[in-house]
């Protein structure tokens, strides 16, 4: 018996990436709630994952867990991770009917830390941890705020007005940083306000 090999109809195109930059500054509407990880709770998380004998808790030092919450630039200046910002456009494609892994290798946000303009302040929450154990927390936020996103993106896969729809999308439904509306939260809601 002899089989043949079906005849290729139309033999798929890889075509180069058409990779493009785009700056869009988004503004807060609701306060942006920080909550970098501590060298003490990396220490901590060490110390437990290695099983070594723990010194007990410390005292709280509230101003020292607002500073360690913050994620610093330089003396004055502020950032937050880029990462968040594109883990919440990913997620709000979700709302389009975008599939996350697509959207994934659409496009970035350029660098570790987004700039945040704005000054922050301390705050004291009340939260449930562990098995609904109360505790108090100390984090920073930006009550008022903006930030400039540079966007590489590429354009054989999403256009430019794509991109500001899924960042107008993560603002309303997503959020940024603790407490944000993905989280049952009403915090780090943000709307475009240039791009």
């Amino acid at each position: 018996m002899t089989t043949t090999k079906p005849a290729k109809t139309e033999e798929a195109r890889l075509l180069r990436p058409d990779i493009r930059v785009i700056t869009v500054t988004v503004e807060g509407l609701s306060p942006l709630i920080c909550h970098a990880w501590s060298d003490k709770a990396r220490r901590m998380m060490l110390a437990k994952q290695t099983k070594r004998a723990s010194a007990g808790r410390e005292a709280k030092d509230p101003e020292a867990d607002y500073q360690a919450s913050l994620y610093p630039v330089d003396d004055d200046t502020y950032g937050f991770p880029a990462s968040a910002f594109k883990n919440a456009m990913v997620r709000a494609g979700t709302y389009a009917a975008e599939k996350m892994t697509y959207l994934r290798g659409a496009f970035y946000v350029t660098g570790d830390l987004v700039t945040i303009i704005g000054k922050p302040r301390p705050r004291e929450d009340m939260v449930r941890v562990g098995r609904g154990v109360a505790d108090i927390r100390y984090r920073g936020e930006f009550p008022e705020w903006r930030a400039d996103l540079t966007v590489q993106y590429n354009a054989r896969a999403i256009s430019a007005e794509q991109v500001v729809n899924l960042l107008s999308i993560a603002g309303f439904s997503v959020g940024v940083g603790d407490w944000r509306p993905e989280h049952d939260g009403s915090y780090g809601r943000f709307r475009v306000v240039t791009g």
